[in-house]
């Protein structure tokens, strides 16, 4: 196999050191993931390896070097990420994620995308009334939709934050747990708490919903209500029914923005039941006003392990409906 050897010249050593990580981790990342051997001397980086290979290594460092030089962190997990843009001609994309702070915590802590379908799907929520977020676990996808509800409450552009989801476990019987109504569901919508408290801190929140401001409440509970200036995100919505959807989706009021989550790949209904979420992606996909998002597993955002293990699942799952559909006509 021909070896080809590219040359960079990095310019300033404090951002290249960056870009290369603390001893050199990023750097080790990269070598590893395209199997290239990677020279530092001074400002200048030898790159070589195949010739497909050294050329994403390059193009890898070289958007690593725009966004360490525009103030952007660069860590292994960010190296990463970059690498599997490489691999499918998008290294340049990496570059949208220059393009600042979505929110700001309760504790002052910038909250930014982390990865290209992120930047589109916050983009999305800003731009139409309804929002289908689709993906694996830990992309991000209610964490930046509830982001979003809070910047909208505070700077007005809406009167309320309303929080819902269909109660339904995830494989486990609960009904005969101690207490009331609440009680049963509160487990179902902790993430939702635990984000809205994030983003206000635990004062404010508590005042906002004792106030009405702040509404979080079974997927059942908005049935026969009119849902105006408010934003209102269904989370878990792979767990939604076909007829509960078009009843929450119908919901939808003057001045209103909606987000809607889920993870196909994660459906809790019992048999016999359809999932609405894939449904309403299909039928509404072209409608003015509503946009479709997919996030892939390229997009999450958790331990790297996590991003291994929903591939690991996505390339099973061809395989597994093969064999269980053969299992069933034996």
């Amino acid at each position: 196999m021909t070896r080809s050897i590219k040359k960079i010249d990095a310019e300033n050593a404090d951002i290249l050191q960056r870009v290369l990580g603390t001893f050199d981790e990023n750097l080790n990342v990269l070598m590893h993931e395209l199997d290239v051997i990677i020279r530092v001397d001074g400002v200048e980086v030898v790159v070589t390896g195949s010739e497909d290979k050294a050329a994403q290594a390059v193009s890898v460092l070289e958007n690593l070097l725009v966004l360490a030089a525009n103030g952007e962190s660069v860590d292994k997990a960010r190296t990463q990420y970059c690498i599997a843009l490489a691999r499918e001609g998008k290294a340049n994309d990496i570059q949208k994620l220059s393009s600042g702070t979505v929110a700001i915590t309760y504790r002052g802590k910038p909250v930014k995308c982390k990865t290209v379908g992120q930047r589109r799907y916050v983009d999305a929520i800003k731009k139409n009334a309804v929002v289908l977020g689709i993906g694996p676990a830990g992309t991000g996808k209610t964490y930046l939709a509830v982001c979003l509800a809070v910047q909208a409450y505070k700077q007005k552009q809406v009167e309320r934050i309303i929080l819902t989801r269909p109660a339904v476990e995830a494989g486990e019987k609960l009904g005969f747990l101690p207490g009331d109504l609440q009680t049963k569901v509160d487990p179902y919508l902790r993430p939702l708490y635990d984000a809205l408290q994030e983003f206000l801190g635990l004062e404010t929140y508590a005042k906002l919903m004792e106030r009405g401001a702040i509404e979080i409440a079974p997927l059942a509970y908005m049935r026969g209500r009119t849902l105006s200036n408010a934003f209102i995100i269904l989370d878990e919505a792979q767990n939604a029914t076909r007829e509960q959807m078009k009843m929450f989706l119908t919901r939808l009021g003057d001045g209103s923005k909606m987000v809607v989550t889920g993870d196909v790949t994660q459906i809790d209904l019992p048999d016999g039941k359809k999932s609405g979420l894939n449904h309403a992606a299909e039928i509404l996909k072209d409608v003015d006003g509503i946009k479709v998002e997919y996030l892939t597993a390229n997009d999450v955002v958790r331990n790297p392990l996590v991003t291994s293990i929903v591939k690991a699942y996505e390339a099973d799952s061809p395989g597994r409906k093969k064999f269980e559909n053969k299992t069933d006509e034996e």
